[in-house]
């Protein structure tokens, strides 16, 4: 086993489409190999397609453990990973949300689309307003969220976020370089200003 993480547990919001390029798939795979490789629970909404399907693969191939979070309405047998650790139903897509940010010390966001960005900027919102100091990071597979990053930084330069707020966001290409950028991150300061001010 590799170096134990600071972190038990790590929330990876992702994708779930089918037909995806390989290249993502295996990025997502292996994200969840060094996971378990680290001694990291995967908390995700539950699913067995995509790259939701690809992480959790790679956490359960390696002896690691997985929490899947689903509402009521997604818990299908076509939908939801048969190997899972352990499965949790909640009410409503708020509730999943609230709950893996409730499980999770730091948060992953692997290519993915409205739910996934969704899920990104709530959180990113949730740590600018103070509601949590977890780690966030994107893994940039394929130079996915390449034009993402440039809108944020557009964002910071017109002032419409801080530059505290762009720091709360880490970001690589590489899943081991990620893991370790989450593990050395440190909280902003001046985050209060935003309410303060």
């Amino acid at each position: 086993m590799e170096n134990q993480s600071t972190y038990k547990s790590i929330c990876v919001y992702c994708g779930s489409a089918d037909g995806l390029d390989k290249g993502y798939l295996e990025a997502a795979r292996t994200t969840g190999q060094l996971m378990a490789a680290r001694g990291i629970q995967l908390i995700y909404g539950a699913g067995k397609t995509g790259l939701m399907g690809a992480v959790a693969d790679g956490v359960l191939e390696a002896g690691g453990q997985v929490t899947g979070v689903v509402p009521e309405n997604l818990n299908q047998p076509q939908l939801i990973h048969a190997g899972l650790t352990r499965l949790e139903v909640v009410g409503d897509i708020h509730q999943r949300k609230a709950r893996m940010s409730q499980l999770a010390e730091a948060f992953i966001a692997l290519p993915g689309g409205y739910g996934t960005l969704d899920e990104l900027f709530e959180t990113l919102t949730w740590a600018q307003i103070g509601l949590h100091s977890k780690p966030v990071g994107l893994l940039n597979t394929l130079d996915y969220f390449s034009p993402l990053l440039q809108m944020i930084e557009r964002a910071r330069s017109e002032k419409f976020i801080y530059d505290e707020h762009r720091d709360l966001l880490v970001s690589s290409a590489d899943p081991q370089d990620l893991l370790r950028l989450l593990e050395n991150f440190k909280v902003p300061t001046g985050l209060d200003r935003w309410v303060n001010r």
